[in-house]
């Protein structure tokens, strides 16, 4: 049974994340991700203003008016959310854990998913596959992503990121617009991600914080790495020792950088204790400019 205290934290991010996606994300998802086609759906008398490619010269010919096709998008994608849920997840230095933004961040993708009637899948790894939850429509549907994704305790705590790409590659034939939501602080995920993208629509969602790249000076600290235990005291007060960190930490992220780079994938960045949305939102309005 989940706890009084998951079940308030269960509704904020439902009522948060309905409240943005119907406010600001609503119409910019629709406008970014195409369906699978377009149905011809009616013909109807030719308009001015009506783009003259569409008119239907057969039927014009037998009714003795210019009559124009009319075509609906085929709407329904299914929307894959892959999520880490591994030990570095478990780590927040402001006002949330990174796993509860991934969560604030997966509630939003869902939602605007299914107001545009498409089916939302969820799969959660860590060094394994801890969930796998088949696409469905629906708000309750989503709801039980959402409750999957603050509730469940992962058997594993370290990253194999290959792994569980493997695995979408095994899942999901057909194609489908995949979230790949981590902090990817993993290796050899580059060509396993390059075969998956050929497949599939593939955005990376990077989540960070700030206190990965950057130590405050306060003295003696312990440092544990949530995934495999090792401990580290340090002393923060050494300036050079916060160089150093901050060096490390920028060379990471440079290369990840470069690696999206090479594999022409457009991340998107979002930092514990901020507005994911707006991140969220300049991608999506990203797209559609490409798309045009």
């Amino acid at each position: 049974m989940l706890s009084s205290d998951l079940l308030r934290r269960i509704r904020r991010i439902q009522i948060r994340t309905n409240r943005l996606v119907t406010d600001v994300l609503a119409g910019q998802y629709h406008s970014a991700f195409k369906g699978r086609g377009m149905e011809f759906e009616e013909v109807r008398p030719y308009l001015v203003g009506d783009d003259v490619r569409t008119i239907d010269w057969n039927v014009s010919a037998r009714l003795g008016d210019p009559h124009v096709k009319l075509f609906r998008e085929e709407r329904e994608l299914t929307v894959i959310l892959a999520v880490d849920l591994s030990g570095s997840l478990a780590f927040g230095s402001r006002t949330e854990l990174k796993r509860e933004l991934v969560a604030e961040i997966a509630g939003t993708l869902a939602f605007s998913a299914i107001r545009n009637n498409d089916k939302v899948a969820l799969l959660a790894f860590t060094d394994r596959i801890e969930l796998f939850v088949p696409p469905r429509k629906g708000p309750r549907h989503v709801l039980r992503i959402v409750r999957e994704l603050m509730a469940l305790e992962p058997r594993g705590t370290a990253t194999d990121l290959p792994a569980a790409i493997e695995e979408l590659r095994r899942i999901f034939r057909r194609r489908g617009v995949m979230f790949l939501v981590s902090d990817f602080l993993d290796e050899a995920w580059e060509r396993p991600f390059r075969a998956l993208r050929q497949r599939h629509d593939l955005i990376p969602i990077v989540v960070e914080d700030e206190r990965e790249r950057r130590l405050p000076n306060i003295g003696l600290l312990e440092l544990t790495d949530a995934e495999h235990g090792d401990r580290l005291l340090v002393d923060t007060s050494d300036r050079r020792m916060r160089r150093r960190f901050a060096a490390l930490a920028d060379a990471r992220r440079d290369l990840q950088v470069d690696t999206f780079r090479r594999l022409g994938a457009d991340p998107i960045r979002i930092s514990t204790g901020e507005n994911f949305v707006d991140p969220i939102a300049a991608y999506f309005r990203r797209r559609e400019g490409r798309r045009r």
